[in-house]
């Protein structure tokens, strides 16, 4: 029997403060919902550490030529990922109603300000 190869999954500073702004703000909004979207987010970001090639590619960036980012979809929200050797690194949360874009280029923007 073949076993399934082990992935170390790691959160970025930014994605765990994407997480609690999403889980704050959904709270202000409809706070029964917020342990359920947890819950989702959690079993989904721990199963990439067995299969993390059953998230999708970037839909935006793969158009560009863009082939090492990854993402999955929970409800509105994207995660987005990159896998390496046997590490996922958890890059950012996002609302998926919102452009792809113009969400990167306001990261990239926020960085060189630090």
């Amino acid at each position: 029997m073949a076993s399934v190869k082990s992935f170390f999954v790691y959160w970025s500073e930014i994605a765990l403060s994407d997480v609690d702004g999403l889980l704050t703000h959904i709270s202000q909004r409809n706070p029964e919902r917020v342990m359920d979207i947890w819950r989702q987010i959690d079993r989904r970001v721990e199963a990439l550490g067995h299969f993390p090639y059953r998230s999708r590619l970037v839909p935006e960036l793969k158009a560009l030529g863009v082939e090492e980012y990854r993402e999955i979809v929970i409800y509105a929200y994207r995660i987005l990922l990159r896998v390496r050797a046997n590490k996922v690194f958890i890059l950012g949360v996002f609302d998926g109603r919102r452009d792809m874009e113009d969400v990167l280029v306001e990261r990239i923007l926020a960085r060189g300000e630090n």
